[in-house]
């Protein structure tokens, strides 16, 4: 880990979605210089299915070594903002960084977002990050030591990038633009950075979207709170970057990146936004001796029966299902498939024991994946990562993501039954 060097004491961070994640993060690493904290988020009250509120991030933060505020603040609010930035000013004398880390995600087509998902997300993401920033800057220009750190990604304008979440990168990219502007507009008075992880970081986002089993092809947030500590302590002619934490760190000496794993040893999950492509992420890994968890194995599946390949997947299919899997999973699936064995094919764990098979579902899918027969049957028989196939566009996903996640369970028991 980063070593603390006491640069951030006596300074006061207003971070923004900081009861839990990479935000509560880095408001533990600050606190243990003796910073001052400002835990601005909306959970005021245990969330049912994620840990932490802003009070019990407080207690943290004072257990840590620090000074904290928790403040309920939806970042959509120019009012409840006003509030806490006043309250900030009148407990501590000021605000010297802001860490602009509240965000909001659905990664859906254009078709499948509801409006409410697209405002929440420009809400949050963009005018949140922008409503934020500018009722800061006034009590920034004041501080000896400004800072605006964002958590967004470099504008890479890749069009893979788009093209299967269009609404969240616009969101996204909308805190990065702010980075781009700011800087400029403030340069020589406030540091305006971006920060955006190498590999994906667990967090209950991330568990939520990945499911079962992404645990340990993340990395922990304390690689983002060093990289972010890194940033913030330094001159404030240090601006206009959008720094990757693990390119910070280097410079800053660290050489073991294992500490920072998850489960160490295991092959790690890039995250999106990159310049990197999948393919390119796994031959860079395969150079340092790693196996990539989205690399085909190097054996190879059972024949295929001459009935077809999709058909000798599915025969798989049926001997996995059964009334538990359909219990837990309460989802319909439809197989949209191109190229050589095209056609409809159907999962059914909404009903009964289960049903697979060709043609339409015997009712409406909840989840309809649309890509090419050989890659559908690779991706069954475990030698294509779902994750990698829908970063790189092989896979498009309509409907419900939550179930679209449920069936890499499934992929999973049917690799043990040696598809």
């Amino acid at each position: 880990m980063l070593q603390n060097t006491g640069k951030l004491a006596g300074l006061t961070l207003f971070v923004t979605g900081g009861s839990r994640g990479i935000g509560k993060a880095i408001a533990l690493k600050a606190a243990r210089d003796g910073a001052n904290v400002i835990i601005a988020a909306k959970t005021a009250v245990p969330h049912p299915k994620l840990p932490g509120t802003i009070y019990t991030a407080a207690q943290e933060v004072e257990a840590a070594g620090g000074k904290a505020l928790a403040c309920v603040v939806d970042i959509r609010d120019e009012q409840q903002i006003g509030e806490a930035v006043q309250k900030a000013v009148d407990k501590f004398g000021g605000i010297d960084i802001l860490v602009n880390n509240a965000s909001a995600i659905s990664l859906t087509g254009t078709l499948e977002t509801p409006m409410k998902k697209v405002d929440l997300m420009l809400g949050i993401n963009l005018r949140g990050t922008y409503l934020t920033s500018k009722l800061v800057i006034p009590h920034l220009l004041k501080s000896r030591s400004p800072h605006i750190l964002n958590l967004s990604p470099p504008l890479n304008l890749n069009p893979v990038w788009f093209k299967n979440h269009t609404a969240y990168t616009m969101a996204k990219y909308g805190m990065s633009m702010c980075v781009l502007g700011m800087a400029e507009e403030f340069r020589g008075q406030i540091a305006v950075n971006a920060l955006w992880p190498r590999t994906a970081i667990q967090t209950a986002a991330m568990d939520m979207l990945g499911g079962d089993g992404i645990g340990k092809q993340c990395r922990t947030a304390d690689i983002m709170a060093d990289a972010a500590y890194a940033i913030l302590s330094r001159p404030k002619d240090y601006t206009g970057h959008f720094v990757v934490d693990e390119d910070i760190l280097k410079e800053e000496g660290v050489i073991d990146f294992e500490q920072y794993a998850v489960q160490p040893g295991h092959p790690l999950l890039p995250d999106f936004f990159l310049d990197d492509a999948p393919e390119t992420l796994v031959k860079k890994m395969e150079e340092h001796g790693a196996t990539p968890a989205f690399k085909p194995p190097s054996s190879s599946a059972a024949p295929p029966s001459s009935s077809g390949p999709i058909e000798s997947t599915f025969d798989v299919i049926r001997t996995v299902i059964n009334e538990d899997v359909v219990k837990t999973t309460q989802g319909v699936y439809r197989f949209d498939l191109s190229g050589e064995h095209g056609g409809v094919w159907f999962l059914d764990l909404k009903s009964g024991s289960g049903s697979a098979g060709q043609g339409e579902p015997p009712v409406k899918a909840d989840v309809v994946m649309t890509l090419d027969s050989n890659d559908f049957t690779k991706m069954f028989a475990g030698k294509l990562k779902p994750t990698l196939a829908f970063m790189s566009g092989k896979l498009r996903i309509k409907g419900d993501m939550t179930l679209a996640i449920k069936l890499e369970k499934l992929m999973s028991r049917m690799n043990k039954a040696k598809l």
